[in-house]
């Protein structure tokens, strides 16, 4: 957790130069910038704790929001109703600043890894999938009702991810990355990630020169807006 919060507090540093108002007051300097403020094992409650400082404070025009995956996986796992509730209020509050939203969906997972840390019976009679099923169902409702614009992340990776245990699967195995993980993207994971969400902020022509990136780990990816994260080759092809 200290290990957590001082690599976050890294972040914030130095990030200073990039953002539009910070929580310490610095204005905006007129120059585009994307914020990456992901933090891993985070849930919509986490987000909702933070969401002042780690996003509303930057006064984006644009938030990529992708939050869920430990919602409905891990011990802090929130029911559905919850879940909907929390992801509801965090869009009003991005809403409230002028920002607009681009709602991403909770990828898959290759369930042979996920069991190995989440007991299969957690899932209950619904099973892993179906549970995701439902968590993906209700984040495109709120992006419908709320008008967001709406990007199934999901579908691009189960149609094209090869989710499985080949190298070339954009989820984390062991011939991959040596990992059991089956949760998080590989490093093609994320500049798919990035070159999906590159084209939909070019398709939609909405403005996103003040751009916060606001989720779990799937989003921080390692930290900041350089390295492998989506944030970090967003940056790239944005020309941030």
């Amino acid at each position: 957790m200290q290990r957590r919060q001082f690599l976050h507090a890294t972040l914030a540093t130095t990030s200073l130069v990039l953002t539009s108002k910070t929580a310490i007051g610095i204005e905006y300097d007129g120059k585009p910038f994307i914020i990456n403020s992901g933090i891993g094992g985070n849930t919509t409650a986490d987000l909702l704790s933070r969401i002042e400082t780690d996003c509303l404070a930057y006064k984006p025009d644009m938030t990529i929001l992708m939050i869920g995956t430990n919602d409905m996986n891990s011990v802090k796992y929130i029911p559905l109703p919850q879940y909907e509730k929390n992801l509801r209020r965090i869009a009003e509050m991005i809403i409230g600043v002028k920002s607009q939203i681009l709602l991403m969906n909770v990828l898959p997972a290759y369930e042979p890894y996920l069991f190995t840390r989440h007991p299969k019976e957690f899932y209950g009679a619904e099973g892993h999938k179906g549970r995701k099923d439902k968590v993906n169902a209700r984040v495109k409702s709120v992006a419908d009702e709320y008008k967001l614009h709406f990007l199934d992340m999901n579908h691009i990776f189960e149609t094209v991810g090869n989710i499985g245990e080949e190298s070339n699967s954009l989820i984390k195995n062991m011939a991959n990355s040596g990992k059991t993980d089956g949760i998080h993207p590989t490093t093609d994971g994320y500049r798919t990630m990035a070159i999906a969400i590159y084209e939909k902020l070019k398709s939609i022509n909405a403005p996103h020169k003040r751009l916060v990136c606001f989720g779990d780990s799937i989003t921080n990816g390692g930290g900041g807006v350089d390295g492998t994260s989506y944030p970090a080759y967003l940056k790239k092809l944005l020309a941030y």
